[in-house]
């Protein structure tokens, strides 16, 4: 749900007013506040525990099979392109651990990849204003889980279109198959599912 409007051409004073909006609102109502094109976007639900089982089950695979030095880490900051008008918060993101000594949001390009666990509330929010975000900010890779259908995808190769920078590549799975992101292959066997009763 986008809550206020936005543009890709407004000025850094309205910007630090979203952004100043956005850290006054995560403090008093639940969910996640996050900064689009488009406004604020405000995930209403509180993740449940499938999308919280999915990411602690891909967090750590991932560092299974990562180098030492980088971490596949779900806490905070931000990851913010102040210029460019958007402040996300990935699922996971995969970063050197030396790249996570900073005082405010992560470059987004430190990042080698973020990771999404589609909301139940807001899947558009991961499976289509994120998939264009992402490339904006310069993250070279975008992995997506998708608890309600069991599958997901793997976006790279940042390219530029007409309507700007685009992942070129997106690399189809389904739970139960291995998966690679970046340099890493892991399994996503017994990955949860949302249930399909629930609301």
């Amino acid at each position: 749900m986008t809550v206020t409007p936005h543009g890709a051409r407004q000025g850094s004073s309205q910007y630090q007013a979203l952004r100043d909006a956005v850290v006054h609102l995560g403090d008093a109502l639940p969910g996640k506040f996050e900064i689009t094109l488009e406004g604020i976007v405000h995930d209403m639900m509180s993740p449940v525990g499938p999308h919280e089982l999915t990411a602690l089950r891909v967090r750590k695979r991932l560092e299974k099979v990562m180098p030492e030095e980088l971490v596949a880490h779900t806490g905070t900051p931000d990851v913010e392109d102040q210029p460019g008008g958007i402040m996300r918060h990935p699922d996971i993101m995969v970063i050197a651990e030396a790249d996570m000594e900073v005082q405010d949001s992560f470059d987004p390009r430190t990042l080698i990849a973020a990771i999404e666990v589609v909301s139940r509330s807001n899947p558009d929010n991961d499976w289509v204003s994120k998939m264009r975000d992402y490339p904006l900010l310069g993250i070279p890779i975008y992995a997506i889980f998708d608890p309600r259908t069991g599958t997901g995808a793997v976006l790279s190769e940042i390219h530029p279109t007409p309507r700007g920078p685009r992942y070129a590549t997106r690399k189809d799975f389904v739970y139960g198959e291995d998966v690679t992101i970046a340099e890493w292959t892991f399994s996503t066997k017994e990955l949860p599912r949302y249930d399909a009763g629930a609301p």
